[in-house]
């Protein structure tokens, strides 16, 4: 006996007349049903679909409907692992600069500046390439725009093995970068395939496996170095790279992105897909398409919806990225100058640790925009007392919560921005946002270093004032993205639901593209 996938009905009631049962009318109905003779099956108390997700009848849904559905999953939690893999291998190429500076300093002879100019040449190649990445996930899909940007980096971390001198390994180092500027890109795509309850939480927990990747690294270096040396420890380093790159024929484009790009039926068997691998329902109708052919545009980030949502994004990642690693600079002069023990740096290491907790436990509870802020102000709050004569345990517990709070602010911007943005600019939105984070690590270590040994308070007012008024352009974004969907189009429809649609209790209506639907 064959069986076909069941489906899921929505309906809306009493949206044009009134009836006798007008209260139990305004309620979202959902019905799920099996196709031809099948007997229906009821949906459980715990899986209804947001009503502001639902479809306005009963022959039309868009993928948010579906994903809502649909749920999480198995699919989603082989996604997370592949995800997590990703994120796991740059971890790794960016904690070699660490092992590997100070290893070529000593078997070439490097001079200060050039093991500097190494560790800089990767940051250079991170911020030129963000937003390109970002562009290429816009325009040609979000599969496409991640796997080439891990074969990329794997390709050149590999030759970088084989580098005869150092002028060749800076080149190579700098194109690793490049590549690694593309590792955002698998947030875009992780995003499009979660449910919204989920979002959060799941975005956050991938932090993880870039914690794994960089204790990892550490091993390999362990094992590695002493015997084979630091041209095996960079061949071996690629292996999570190689890892995703044989998964990633499993890994299917989004159908976010389809629908966008006009390619229904194919967004339409991504969704099956899902629904078959989670055993859920799928929405029963035709689905909408909101066709958009000038996507990953610069200026849609700054039309008159996104433009203070994007300048405002672009000073926090900028804050985030001078603020965090401005910190792990400051912690290593601060500690040496007073001669502190090592291990109150080893205790400071955790802090990003107990920044996720923290940020897991307000970034629904408080909203996206009230989290960011909170971590900015307390970051701030932190430095002041450093302007006094503190004791070694007091400066080990100031600058543990401040870069606990700092991680935090940088991971809860991770979930902000690829929510705010419409699917037509999602990707370069958290391209263009982490390539000015890569401006602010670079230029950080000028007031880390270089300013604070001319003045340490001049250094800390720095840090303090910037982080401040991070705080203040938390609270001054336009857009709350907690509990919303993501959007498909940068139409204009699109950007008014953002910012908050008027609704009434008897209308459940979205904007619908007229641009065409799936047959």
């Amino acid at each position: 006996i064959s069986r076909t996938a069941a489906v899921v009905r929505f309906r809306r009631t009493g949206e044009s007349t009134r009836s006798e049962d007008d209260g139990e009318n305004r309620e979202q109905v959902i019905r799920i049903a099996e196709q031809t003779d099948q007997e229906s099956v009821a949906l459980t108390d715990g899986a209804p679909v947001p009503r502001e997700f639902a479809n306005p009848t009963d022959d039309t849904f868009m993928v948010e409907d579906a994903v809502e559905a649909i749920g999480f999953g198995t699919f989603q939690w082989k996604l997370s692992i592949l995800t997590g893999l990703s994120w796991m291998a740059d971890a790794m190429e960016m904690m070699i600069l660490s092992i590997l500076a100070p290893q070529l300093h000593c078997e070439w002879r490097l001079p200060s500046l050039e093991v500097a100019l190494l560790t800089s040449a990767v940051f250079i190649g991170m911020m030129i390439s963000s937003s390109l990445w970002g562009n290429i996930s816009d325009k040609y899909g979000r599969k496409t725009g991640l796997k080439m940007s891990v074969l990329w980096t794997m390709f050149y971390g590999l030759m970088s093995a084989f580098a005869p001198v150092y002028g060749w390994i800076l080149v190579l180092r700098a194109l690793v970068g490049f590549g690694i500027g593309g590792a955002p890109q698998s947030v875009t795509l992780y995003a499009e395939f979660l449910p919204m309850k989920s979002r959060a939480t799941c975005i956050l927990l991938i932090e993880i496996f870039w914690a794994l990747g960089t204790v990892f690294e550490v091993l390999l270096a362990i094992l590695v170095m002493p015997t084979l040396g630091w041209r095996w420890l960079l061949g071996l380093s690629t292996i999570p790279l190689f890892i995703f790159a044989f998964f990633s024929f499993w890994l299917p484009e989004s159908a976010r992105y389809d629908v966008l790009t006009g390619n229904q039926e194919k967004a339409l068997a991504t969704l099956k897909r899902i629904a078959t691998e989670n055993g859920a329902p799928m929405p029963l109708g035709k689905l909408i398409a909101a066709r958009q052919e000038d996507r990953g545009k610069i200026k849609d980030l700054f039309s008159s919806h996104f433009r203070w949502t994007t300048v405002l994004l672009w000073f926090i990642w900028f804050a985030n990225a001078f603020s965090y690693y401005g910190l792990v600079l400051l912690t290593t002069e601060l500690f040496q100058e007073g001669g502190r023990h090592l291990s109150s740096q080893q205790v400071i290491t955790l802090g990003p640790a107990l920044g996720l907790l923290v940020t897991l436990w307000a970034i629904d509870r408080l909203g996206r925009r009230k989290t960011m802020a909170l971590c900015f102000f307390i970051f701030s709050m932190c430095i002041i007392p450093l302007y006094g004569c503190v004791g070694r345990t007091s400066m080990t517990v100031l600058i543990f919560i401040a870069r606990a709070f700092i991680a935090g602010g940088f991971q809860a911007a991770y979930v902000y921005t690829p929510e705010v943005y419409p699917t037509a600019t999602r990707a370069l939105g958290l391209g263009t946002s982490s390539g000015m984070a890569r401006v602010g690590a670079l230029i950080t270590p000028f007031v880390a270093q270089v300013m604070l040994e001319s003045s340490v308070y001049l250094a800390l007012s720095v840090y303090c004032c910037c982080c401040l008024l991070a705080a203040v352009a938390s609270c001054a974004l336009p857009i709350e993205t907690t509990g919303r969907g993501l959007q498909e189009s940068s139409h204009r429809e699109w950007g008014q639901e953002m910012v908050g649609r008027a609704s009434t209790p008897g209308s459940g209506r979205i904007p619908q593209s007229s641009s065409g639907s799936q047959g």
